[in-house]
């Protein structure tokens, strides 16, 4: 669903969620006795109240983010050096420890843990910008790839979202402060999701990661048969033949990377497969699953941009060859790493 114009989620969202933060702090005694009542009913040790503590601390995070948020932009004059490169880094550096703060809580609630596997990719994510592919299935797998470029190496990302996010009150003030384009279907006047793409990538320095899910959408199995369809449909029967042997990925949307690699020529690429929270499909699977107790295994291959292919179509074609890569090694790890 797209999200209101910018005005009412500011004069009303915002707001809201300020408020209702208020309400649940002052209230959360009372639904706690409520949801420990209700814990014997349902199955999972104490799930009612790990939820309500989940969902009490993300609607905090989200209003205290946001007043932090409204700090910076009074301290910025009341916005305008809000997107001078000091306020840039200071927002870069808020959504850091903000998103620190969040997995603190998840670790502890959810007994979710983040592992990195194989070559560390600090010593690759240096001396250029880098252009990150990440596969995207799995609740909140965007949070973690931003959490560990920001925490973890130090970069600055630049975001190419789903337009729906910005219902996230803080999600929308902060990236909408930042580098970040949020997409929606259809024409928006901001000319073409590719367009749209390449300006966002030009001007990248070597602290930047550019960031996209070629996938176009968390992976579940109807879109990985609707993927197929499409290629089908537009006559590209090699993809489909591709993209069929591919398991556990969607057939990556090469446009993206294409424009992205035209707008950023001295640009390496990383490729990010991750596993652990990919089962979770639906709302009942995460409820099912509460506490979690689970692994995240991450594993980065860098490409360095004179191994980057030249040609549009051996561009294509590599991609699919990485993206079945990340197929293998998310067969390989479902169940832990190799």
């Amino acid at each position: 669903m797209p999200p209101p114009p910018r005005w009412l989620r500011r004069l009303l969202l915002a707001p809201g969620v300020v408020l209702l933060a208020v309400a649940m702090v002052t209230t959360v005694p009372a639904w706690a006795l409520l949801a420990l009542a209700a814990s014997p009913l349902v199955p999972g040790r104490l799930r009612p109240l790990r939820l309500l503590w989940i969902g009490a601390v993300y609607l905090v995070w989200d209003a205290a983010a946001l007043l932090a948020l409204f700090g910076l932009w009074v301290a910025s004059g009341f916005g305008w050096r809000v997107r001078s490169p000091a306020f840039q880094r200071a927002h870069y550096r808020l959504a850091g420890w903000f998103l620190r703060v969040l997995f603190w809580q998840a670790r502890w609630t959810l007994r979710l843990s983040i592992e990195v596997v194989g070559a560390d990719p600090d010593t690759a994510l240096a001396g250029w910008p880098e252009l990150v592919l990440c596969r995207h299935a799995g609740p909140g797998d965007s949070f973690i790839l931003i959490h560990a470029l920001v925490n973890w190496f130090r970069r600055e990302p630049r975001i190419v979202l789903k337009g729906s996010l910005q219902w996230d009150p803080a999600i929308d003030v902060l990236l909408n402060r930042l580098p970040t384009r949020f997409l929606a279907p259809g024409p928006d006047g901001c000319g073409s999701v590719t367009e749209q793409i390449g300006r966002l990538a030009t001007g990248l320095d070597d602290n930047d990661a550019f960031v996209i899910f070629p996938e176009g959408g968390n992976f579940t199995p109807k879109r990985r048969l609707r993927a197929i369809e499409r290629l089908r449909e537009l006559g590209h029967e090699l993809m489909a033949l591709r993209a069929e042997r591919m398991r556990h990925v969607l057939a990556p949307q090469p446009g993206g990377l294409l424009a992205a690699l035209d707008a950023a020529p001295d640009a390496g690429v990383i490729f990010v497969a991750h596993t652990g929270l990919d089962r979770m499909l639906t709302v009942v699977d995460v409820w099912r699953e509460l506490p979690m107790d689970k692994r995240i295994v991450m594993r980065f291959w860098s490409v360095p941009p004179e191994d980057v292919p030249a040609g549009r179509q051996e561009r294509i074609d590599w991609l699919f060859d990485w993206w079945a890569r990340i197929d293998a090694w998310i067969a390989a790890n479902r169940n832990g790493p190799a």
